[in-house]
Order: C-alpha cells, then sequence, then structure tokens
C-alpha cells in the first residue's frame, strides 16, 4: 500500500464509493458508481426506472352485445389517461339486463375518483359496499372492474396479464373441446373429427346434458299442460343406463389415448350419481363434472370413498369461500371456475394457489356465454398457475370476431392469448351495438310429472 502512495484512510475512501455501489464495482458490477450516476443525468431516464404517475377512475359503464346468441356483458373502465382504459368480463347471460343496471347505476358511482392501480383494496370495498355479499348480478359486475383493472395495470406496465401474474409455465392452453350425439355411435364419429384437429381431451355427452332433448316422447307434465311450452324433459333413469355404455363405446372405437370427460350437470340425484360414476371406473375418465347440486356438496365425502374417479365442480359457486373445504378435504380434482361468476381475476387466483396445497388442479368453466374478454383472462391465468389441469375450449363465430379484436387463438387443441400489454381484447361498440341482448333464457328442465330438476 506504501508503494502505490495510498494509506488506509484513502484506502477505505476508496471502498466506501456510493456504499454498496462501490464494492459492487470491485467485483464487475458497478465499474465506476459515480460515473453511472453523472450518465443518468445526462441521459433520458429509461422506462423501467420512471415513477408511473397516479391515475383515477373516470367512469364505469357496461357493453352489452349478443353475437353469438348469448348475451355478453363487458366492463369498460376509463381512467385520467386519455385513451387509456381496460375491459373486463361481466357476462350473467340469463339476467344480463340486471347486471347492466348494478354496472352502469351503482358501480359507476362507486368508482369514479378511485385509484385505478389498487385493485385489491378496490376489489374488498366493492364486494363489502352493498353490505349482503355474494350473488351473481354483484359479482359479475364486480369481475367486469377486477379484470378491467387488471387489464389497465398491464397496458401500464407494458406487460401481458400472464406476465404480472409471475409468467408463463407452458407455452399454450390445452384445452377440451364438447362431442355430442344422439347415439354413442353418431358421438364417436364427433370425438374422430375432433380428434382430427388435434385435441387430446374431449367431452363427451349423448343427447346434450342428461339427455335432454333425445328423447322424442311426450312426458306426462306436457300432456296435462303442466308447466311452461318451452320446459324441457329429462329421463333420468334412460341417462344412467346410456352413459357407461356412451364411454365403452367411445373408448372401444377412439382408443386409450384420447381424455374423455362427462358433465352431469347436477341433474341426478347423489346416489345415483355415484353408482353411475362407479361404472364409468374401468373406462378411465379425465373428469366427471358437476356430480352434485351446490345444495349436495356433504355427499362429494361418500363419492370420494366409493371411487378413484376424477372429479371436477365449482361452475355453480357465486363465491370462493365455498371452495376452501372441499378443497382442504380433497373432495375434488378440479376447480371447475367460472371467473366472471366469483370476482374475476383477484380471487381466481387466490383459489389457484390454494389448490396447489392441496394438489386439486384448475379447470375453468368456459362456455359460450362467456365473452371473449372473459376467455382472454382465463388464458393469461392458464399460462401462470403451476397447478393448471385443463381449460374449456372456445370457438368464435364472424360476428363475434367483428366486435372483439385480439381474440384468443385456437390450434392443434391449444388455446393462445394476444400477445399484447394487458387481457389483450378490445371491442368496437359501433359494432356491437349491431347485435342487441334479449332477455330470454330458459333453464327449466322436469321429471316426466313436471317436477323441477336442479341445476
Amino acid at each position: 500500500m506504501k508503494e502505490n502512495g495510498m494509506n488506509r484512510r484513502e484506502t477505505m475512501k476508496a471502498l466506501g464509493l456510493s456504499g454498496s455501489a462501490g464494492i459492487l464495482g470491485l467485483f464487475g458490477g458497478i465499474s465506476n458508481a459515480q460515473g453511472a450516476a453523472r450518465r443518468m443525468d445526462e441521459a433520458e431516464t429509461p422506462q423501467y426506472a420512471k415513477a408511473m404517475k397516479p391515475l383515477t377512475i373516470r367512469s364505469v359503464r357496461a357493453i352489452a352485445t349478443a353475437p353469438q346468441g348469448s348475451n355478453l356483458i363487458v366492463v369498460k373502465v376509463e381512467t385520467s389517461e386519455p385513451g387509456l382504459y381496460g375491459l373486463g368480463c361481466a357476462t350473467f347471460t340469463q339476467r344480463a339486463e340486471v347486471v347492466l343496471v348494478a354496472i352502469n347505476t351503482y358501480l359507476n358511482e362507486f368508482c369514479v375518483g378511485r385509484d385505478v392501480d389498487n385493485i385489491e383494496d378496490m376489489w374488498h370495498a366493492a364486494y363489502v359496499s352493498s353490505y349482503w355479499r355474494n350473488g351473481p348480478v354483484l359479482n359479475n359486475a364486480l369481475s367486469g372492474l377486477d379484470q378491467a383493472l387488471w387489464d389497465i395495470k398491464g397496458k401500464r406496465a407494458g406487460m401481458p396479464l400472464y406476465q404480472l401474474l409471475g409468467g408463463k409455465v407452458r407455452f399454450a392452453v390445452p384445452c377440451y373441446t364438447h362431442a355430442n350425439g344422439r347415439t354413442p355411435e353418431e358421438t364417436v364419429e364427433s370425438v374422430k373429427k375432433i380428434q382430427e384437429q388435434g385435441y387430446r381431451y374431449i367431452r363427451i355427452q349423448q343427447g346434450g346434458y342428461g339427455a335432454v332433448g333425445s328423447t322424442t316422447k311426450k312426458p306426462d307434465f306436457k300432456e296435462a299442460g303442466f308447466g311452461g311450452a318451452t320446459d324441457n324433459y329429462m329421463d333420468e333413469n334412460a341417462y344412467l343406463k346410456a352413459i357407461p355404455i356412451l364411454f365403452e363405446t367411445v373408448r372401444k372405437q377412439c382408443g386409450e389415448e384420447v381424455e374423455l370427460l362427462h358433465d352431469i350437470h347436477e341433474r341426478v340425484q347423489p346416489m345415483n350419481a355415484i353408482n353411475m360414476i362407479k361404472k364409468l371406473e374401468e373406462f378411465r375418465p379425465f373428469f366427471i363434472e358437476d356430480p352434485f347440486s351446490p345444495e349436495n356438496m356433504k355427499w362429494f365425502k361418500l363419492l370420494r370413498q366409493s371411487t378413484t374417479v376424477p372429479l371436477a365442480m365449482g361452475e355453480l359457486f357465486n363465491n370462493i369461500n365455498e371452495f376452501l373445504e372441499p378443497m382442504a378435504n380433497q373432495w375434488f380434482d378440479y376447480i371447475r371456475i367460472h371467473v366472471s361468476q366469483i370476482g374475476g381475476v383477484t380471487p381466481a387466483m387466490k383459489v389457484a394457489r390454494l389448490g396447489e396445497w392441496f394438489n386439486v388442479k384448475t379447470a375453468w368453466h368456459g362456455p359460450g356465454d362467456v365473452s371473449p374478454v372473459g376467455h382472454s383472462a382465463h388464458a393469461h391465468i392458464d399460462l401462470a398457475v403451476w397447478n393448471f389441469g385443463i381449460q374449456e375450449a372456445v370457438q368464435f363465430n364472424d360476428k363475434t370476431l367483428e366486435v372483439f379484436s385480439g381474440c384468443p387463438t385456437m390450434k392443434n387443441g391449444y388455446m393462445s392469448v394476444n400477445e399484447v400489454p394487458g387481457i389483450g381484447v378490445d371491442i368496437d361498440e359501433k359494432a356491437a351495438a349491431k347485435f342487441p341482448i334479449t332477455t330470454k333464457s330458459n333453464w327449466q328442465v322436469r321429471k316426466f310429472d313436471g317436477t323441477l330438476i336442479r341445476p
């Protein structure tokens, strides 16, 4: 040190350049902290180092459209930054008009002036603001708001939503789609056509859910003039006999590689569902969906003890708390959540993360009565969560593609998102107005004597 003309004090001073930055410089991290600071001052501050200016919500409103037949509701959240807005799915197709009122009248008043970045606080505040929690109308309105706020945050960050959720853990989203027929042989033909499109996972039904509409027999309640003119009829015994035969036929003719799913749709009595599922075990279903209605959850304990067939449940749940007990008890294997029903991305991620602890996987509900914004939100979560199981596929017609740009795409049985900041879907409001919604909805199914069948 004497030879270099440096004393102890000077050495310590050199080592103390800009605190830890100076020490890092000795190891090649920062060669000259002071020089780097000067260069930073001289050059424009890079985008990542800039603070994001606070933004507030300027308006919240609903956009209604039905380009594919089902009523779709999209929430548009506009911010104090001109041109910056977010979109979210709030589709409750059976009661769409009521959701419009909840969004345009109540949610807008609640949100205007609030900080767009505080999603967690906003979610909880909206959740309790009406005092009574839960319910599909307010939950869908909240879901649309939540997704729209995540869309804005992604645009602000310059990242697709899945990046904000932790990044990709798979390159694309494996999906299942639907095969149907009036007979097992017709369903086999449908399965084979779908396999040619690259799908590995196929849900098989015969005559729709519970064989509704598969018979020309006129039920007694129709003869008696009981119920509504458009009410459907289901023969539970015929259904229970048909499904094991369907599985046997499809498995024999389509091979062992295809993964077969089936949806009971909560339409048979619990003990009958248990007995039927036991018969399906030898055909190795990927999962059996919704064996019981939400009112019969305790039957899952007996079902789990009776069979090893994987089970999926939850599309009729309104509240994330409904998932806690069955997941903790491992009563089912797949979380069948309708993301726009339980409050959006924020609660869906919480339930998905909880599933990791109990080896329960995701299987978001993705029917035609979810908007492309909602389907995209599903796919972004699917890309980011480790315990992903499967995703319901979707196909958009030309009218939907006219209304919505940036929709998720399907190829070889995989769903992919639009790789742009946010959720990635936009809406043409003029095109949306060409396809007005209706109030028509019929989910009524009856037994031969006219007794209503749940769900």
